[in-house]
Order: structure tokens, then sequence, then C-alpha cells
């Protein structure tokens, strides 16, 4: 029995050279291979990286004119409201200066139809 298992390591020990270049270029081969999928998979990586990327570049441009286009507008009702403000207090006074001339003069009538009738 121990003869037997001698001569049968003696036995594969001398295939083993044999084998041992088919087995060499059946791993290189898988290696090759595993590298091309790794390689492709790092390219896929970096395509949908820079294509996250692009989009995130689209939305942040997006974004920043929406706010440029709100901050206009913005800008713009604010100055309408001043505007419109300025105008109001200018006819305010407007208005009242005109009342207080009305009243005044009312006031003069008055007085003269109530001092009238002392004069004589």
């Amino acid at each position: 029995n121990r003869k037997q298992r001698i001569l049968s390591t003696i036995r594969n020990s001398e295939e083993l050279p044999r084998k041992s270049p088919v087995r060499l270029q059946k791993v290189e081969l898988e290696a090759d291979e595993y590298r091309m999928n790794g390689y492709s998979e790092i390219e896929r990586e970096k395509e949908n990286l820079i294509k996250a990327t692009c989009d995130s570049l689209e939305r942040l441009e997006n974004y920043k004119n929406e706010t440029l286009h709100f901050e206009q507008q913005r800008a713009i009702n604010q100055v309408r409201q001043r505007v419109f403000q300025q105008a109001l207090q200018g006819a305010l006074g407007t208005l009242n200066s005109c009342l207080n001339t009305e009243l005044h003069f009312r006031a003069i009538r008055t007085n003269i139809g109530i001092l009238g009738p002392w004069k004589k």
C-alpha cells in the first residue's frame, strides 16, 4: 500500500511538468479575462461618473439661472414698490397742500361773512 502511494506520487510528479504549461496558460487566460473585465468595469464606472458629473453641473447651472431670475424679479418688484410709494407720497402731499389752501380760503370767506355785518 505504501509502495503504491509512492509510485502514484512519482507518476503524479512526472505528469506535473507536462500539465503545468497547460494549467499556466489556462490561469494566464483567466487572469487576462479578469483584467479585461476589470478595465471594462473601470471604463463603465468612469463614463457613469462623467455622466453623473455633467448632470450635476447642468442641474447646478439651471438652479443658478433660476436663482438669478428670482433675484432680478425681486429687485424689479422692490423698485416698482418704491416708485409707487413715492408717487403715492407725492400725490398725498399735493392733495394735502390743495386741501390746506382750500380750507384756508373757506376760513377767510367764513370770517368775512361773519365780520361783514359788523362793518356796517
